[in-house]
Order: C-alpha cells, then sequence, then structure tokens
C-alpha cells in the first residue's frame, strides 16, 4: 500500500464517521472523524501506520475528553424555557368571579380559566390578585 493509499482510506473513513455524525447527532462520531484527517495528514507526510493509528487514536480520545464534558456544560448552563401550562404556574391572576375550594373564574394571561383555591378554607374575592400554584387540567389552583 502506497502513501496515497493510505490518506485516502483515512480521508473515506473520514466521510464514513461523518455520516452517522449527520444521522444521529452524535458529537463522538465527528470527533472520530478529525482523528481520521489528522491521520490522513500524517499519512499524507509520510508517516508509517503506527503513527497514523497513533494519531488517530490520540487526537479522537483527546477530542472526547476536552470537547465532550464543555458540550456537556453548556447544555445543561441552558436556562429552562418553560411552555405551555408549565409557563402559567407561579404567575399572578385576577378574580373574576369569587374563588373557593370549589370553584370559581380567574384572569389568568389574557384568557379566562376556572379556579379553584389550594386550600378549601380560603376564598377570593373578585379584584383581588391570587398567584397559580398548579394546573389540574383545565382548573389553576391558586393562592
Amino acid at each position: 500500500m502506497d502513501i496515497i493509499d493510505a490518506w485516502v482510506w483515512w480521508l473515506i473513513g473520514a466521510v464514513g464517521l461523518g455520516i452517522p455524525l449527520v444521522l444521529t447527532a452524535m458529537p463522538e462520531f465527528g470527533m472520530f472523524a478529525v482523528g481520521a484527517v489528522a491521520a490522513a495528514v500524517v499519512a499524507a507526510l509520510g508517516g508509517g501506520i503506527v503513527a497514523q493509528v497513533l494519531v488517530f487514536v490520540v487526537v479522537s480520545v483527546a477530542l472526547i475528553a476536552v470537547v465532550r464534558p464543555i458540550a456537556n456544560r453548556h447544555r445543561s448552563d441552558r436556562p429552562h424555557l418553560a411552555t405551555g401550562i408549565d409557563a402559567l404556574k407561579g404567575r399572578q391572576a385576577v378574580v373574576l368571579e369569587r374563588v373557593t375550594g370549589d370553584g370559581g373564574r380567574i384572569k389568568l394571561a389574557g384568557e379566562i380559566w376556572s379556579a379553584r383555591a389550594l386550600d378549601a378554607e380560603f376564598s377570593y374575592e373578585p379584584g383581588q390578585q391570587v398567584d397559580v400554584v398548579d394546573i389540574d387540567g383545565a382548573t389553576a389552583v391558586v393562592m
């Protein structure tokens, strides 16, 4: 096998590793593909098969060891974006019809909702501000 053949094979391997990266969105395949490109460079410069494999392994492992923890840290640092009913929890609403443990009506986020008091002993009168603590089906649980 000649030097040109070796670097071509490494590039074919890099492309082969890039395909699962695109299909599965697993960044580890991309790191292995970069290792294969580095091995192709070593092969193109005349390095032996041992040097090529060693560069492939070292570059791939180094990328996984360094880049993956950084990526995971950035993924977990992202603020959680509440949507749907989760976005309504913790918001304030205005009582439209008296709210008791049995029911009532509130205006929440510009919409009229059925509501009930979290504690059945309490009641809230029209015009009062209440806090939404939970959404139970189509009913806001307030306090």
